[in-house]
């Protein structure tokens, strides 16, 4: 029996795109350990999943903490062959520390090193399916059973519709504003659909807002774990938010949604992968204050 790793560091965007690459890992591995490195932040979810037999989370080490490195070294040496998904700076130095071959990556040298030179210009699907087939894995990527995700989290009686208004702090202009997400939920609750707003609890300001103008919003941001959002997710009847981790939950988990773009992010690049035509609508415009609110209720028709 083999020992094999996968790195899957983050974002949650990331993460989610991977189950796909995750499963096809899997099965091409069913008789061996397959063993997950990623970060804290999604332990609970790679636990989970029905792909791993063990979760590490990754330690980052410093670059000159001679113990840490050797230690890593060693971590990743225990194993016969390495996918690394991530394939960041970061993740591509543990190849060279390691000095192993047995690896698929970016690194020059490994034994199915993704020299495509199209990768950058490929969709993350895209990507990892070529990086899987540069490793052997010619089968293609299977349409994975996400059963373990959409069984979770707090049951909200009656239709819902989830509102995803965060996104990263680093980049505001991929937020719709706020006041927008809040004339939607009032439009979502006049046709008997209930707002649920989801996020981190810095989203909760943002939350705040909406449930002003529609004071029959669900606020759930900052009260559920990873698991447990995929699970309110998964029961929704519909989903509507920026370029950010929880609206790839929801494409994943087959619920229909709307997600908005701004100039900041390539959506050929990056949008959340659906599983079936027509699930998931994109709105792609340079600057989401133009946006406009008819636009995007348009899409819940």
């Amino acid at each position: 029996m083999a020992r094999i790793l996968v790195i899957r560091l983050g974002a949650l965007g990331d993460f989610v795109q991977s189950f796909a690459p995750f499963a096809a890992i899997r099965a091409h591995h069913a008789h061996d350990e397959v063993d997950l490195l990623t970060q804290r932040a999604f332990a609970g979810l790679g636990t989970h999943a029905p792909w791993f037999d063990h979760v590490h989370v990754d330690a980052r080490p410093g670059w000159h903490d001679l113990p840490a490195l050797l230690a890593q070294r060693a971590f990743l040496r225990s194993y016969d062959f390495v996918y690394d998904l991530q394939t960041s700076r970061r993740s591509t130095r543990y190849f060279y520390l390691s000095g192993m071959k047995a690896w698929s990556g970016i690194g020059r040298g490994a034994v199915a090193e993704h020299d495509s030179p199209q990768r950058r210009a490929m969709h993350n699907g895209g990507r990892q399916r070529d990086q899987l087939r540069h490793a052997g894995l010619d089968a293609g990527l299977p349409v994975p059973d996400l059963s373990w995700l959409a069984a979770g989290g707090p049951v909200v009686e009656g239709p819902y519709g989830v509102l995803v208004p965060g996104a990263s702090a680093r980049h505001p202009a991929k937020r719709w504003p706020v006041e927008r997400y809040a004339a939607l939920a009032t439009r979502m609750w006049a046709r008997g659909i209930r707002p649920v707003i989801v996020g981190g609890r810095g989203e909760s300001p943002l939350a705040a807002v909406i449930r002003h103008a529609c004071p029959d919003a669900l606020d759930l941001t900052g009260a559920t774990s990873l698991l447990e959002l995929g699970g309110v997710i998964a029961r929704a009847a519909c989903a509507v938010g920026n370029d950010t981790g929880p609206m790839h939950m929801a494409a994943a988990l087959g619920v229909p949604s709307t997600v908005l773009f701004s100039a900041v992010s390539n959506p050929a690049l990056s949008a959340p992968v659906g599983r079936y035509p027509g699930q998931v609508r994109v709105i792609y415009v340079r600057d989401l204050a133009t946006l406009r609110v008819d636009r995007v209720a348009a899409t819940l028709a």
